[in-house]
């Protein structure tokens, strides 16, 4: 029976449970397990009853067991099943049925410094489903990183959703079992469980609903306990280059590079900005039988059928220079190099570029202009460079305005009142106001007066000067452009470009 059909007929009441706030001590008076048993929560609390949530009100063995618990006449409203399990998930805590399973259970007392109770601990089902929540609850979330950041008197999970941070709502005795917690993460990525003071990297795959997810574990030793960051790629999602947020005059820049037959195209910005889903989608573009596509990669993010992928690994000492030498006697028609780090590796690439190979790489700046600067100072000669590279591409992540909740409002943008959008909030972007995330770019192509500039060594402000002047868009002119068709918020450039 429907819930407006059950209300009427019976004369219950139903209530919104996302405009309600619960007693802050009407949680204590249902475990819950039982809450999640029942599918029912506990709302208020005052002199005469207690108000409690329900779906199901015909459930006599709901009704005697609520009565056992609370003591006390129950006042019963009505909600559907899956508010009432969000507002669970919510109030409780993540993973707090497990939480206080393993204290009903009493494992807390194995929890001692010894490897070997650590390790039994660890694999009990309960602490398993208490990762395998948190990791469901990331990628339901659309994370990228998830965050175990233990404290003196306190541990936290956070969540990177859309670049920002975001804290998960905890069961109060979640910090009691971190060590187990930790231990668990360490089996499942093959990592030594009895090292706590030494980092240590490792990575596993996992399944999610039918999707493959590439687990990257970090763990770093500090004064409380250790920190571990989960990376969270999914192996099977990559982007083809029309889902990446260029322009239409970006997306022909980009596929006319990719086109030709050698050169360089450096894809350039800080950590985090989505350089290599850039050249991925490119490299994708161009996997055809009849080309040899080889990489060298730190670490290998996304499989790609038809590519040769070869992992960087110092500590046999394959770094991306040697690596990049041994891939030239394999006759490829293109090559990537994750990132150029110094002059030897810059070399070798410029040198893969000017004997007929097409290279795609990244390096670390600002902006487009300053990728001139930094092969400079890692000692390539001008004339190398202009011989050589194609393109800089400059980029940033920006978030995108929730499409559900986006309204309209009037900002200056430099110096006129125009018409530009914001997030209000709501459930589907959990109120935050975005969801999900484009790039914005910068292209900067070499032509004859920025190659006779770089030669002279011009400063590479005087350099990107001459690239606008020679009408380039700049990062924040495409933002501005991204905010003018409302998809993204002027606050949110403004946060990301900071001009």
């Amino acid at each position: 029976m429907a819930l407006s059909l059950k209300s009427a007929f019976h004369a219950w009441p139903t209530i919104d449970l996302k405009s309600v706030r619960p007693h802050p001590s009407a949680l204590s008076l249902i475990p819950v397990k039982v809450a999640l048993f029942y599918k029912c929560f506990p709302l208020l609390v005052d002199d005469h009853a207690v108000t409690v949530v329900v779906s199901d009100p015909w459930n006599t063995q709901m009704v005697d067991e609520l009565g056992m618990l609370i003591s006390r006449p129950i006042k019963m409203v009505l909600a559907d099943e899956k508010s009432i399990f969000e507002i669970i998930r919510e109030k409780y805590g993540l993973g707090a049925e497990n939480v206080q399973g393993i204290i009903q259970e009493n494992l807390v007392s194995t929890l001692r410094p010894s490897v070997l109770d650590l390790e039994n601990l660890s694999s009990e089902a309960s602490v398993a489903n208490l990762i395998n929540q948190v990791l469901l609850e990331g990628h339901r979330r659309g994370a990228t990183d998830v965050h175990l950041e233990p404290f003196e008197r306190d541990f936290r999970i956070r969540y990177r959703v859309d670049g920002m941070l975001e804290d998960v709502r905890l069961p109060q005795n979640i910090g009691r079992f971190r060590e187990a917690m930790i231990s668990r993460i360490k089996i499942m990525s093959n990592l030594n469980i009895a090292e706590k003071r030494l980092p240590q990297d490792g990575r596993c795959k996992v399944k999610a609903k039918e999707v493959e997810l590439d687990l990257r574990i970090s763990c770093l030793p500090s004064s409380n306990g250790e920190s571990v960051v989960i990376r969270i790629l999914n192996s099977q999602k990559l982007f083809r280059i029309a889902e990446l947020g260029f322009s239409a005059e970006h997306l022909l820049q980009f596929q006319q590079m990719l086109s030709r037959p050698h050169g360089i195209l450096f894809v350039t910005g800080p950590t985090g900005s989505g350089k290599t889903t850039t050249l991925y989608a490119g490299l994708s573009s161009l996997n055809r039988e009849a080309r040899k596509i080889i990489t060298i990669e730190d670490p290998i993010e996304y499989q790609i059928p038809g590519i040769v992928q070869v992992a960087v690994n110092p500590s046999i000492g394959l770094n991306f220079a040697k690596g990049l030498r041994s891939i030239l006697r394999h006759d490829p028609d293109v090559m990537m190099v994750g990132e150029v780090r110094d002059g030897e590796t810059a070399q070798v690439a410029i040198q893969s570029a000017l004997t007929g190979h097409l290279v795609l790489s990244t390096v670390h700046t600002n902006d487009a202009a300053s990728g001139i600067a930094r092969l400079v100072d890692m000692g390539i000669e001008p004339y190398l460079i202009v011989s050589s590279v194609q393109c800089f591409i400059a980029q940033r992540l920006v978030r995108t305005l929730c499409h559900r909740c986006k309204e309209e409002e009037n900002m200056m943008i430099q110096g006129i009142q125009e018409r530009t959008f914001r997030g209000k909030g709501c459930e589907s972007c959990r109120g935050t106001g975005y969801r999900g995330r484009q790039a914005i770019y910068e292209f900067l192509i070499l032509n004859d007066s920025l190659r006779e500039m770089i030669l002279q060594r011009a400063p590479a402000g005087e350099i990107k000067k001459k690239a606008v002047e020679s009408g380039m868009q700049t990062l924040n002119d495409h933002g501005l452009q991204r905010v003018r068709e409302g998809v993204i918020s002027l606050s949110e450039l403004l946060r990301v470009t900071k001009e």
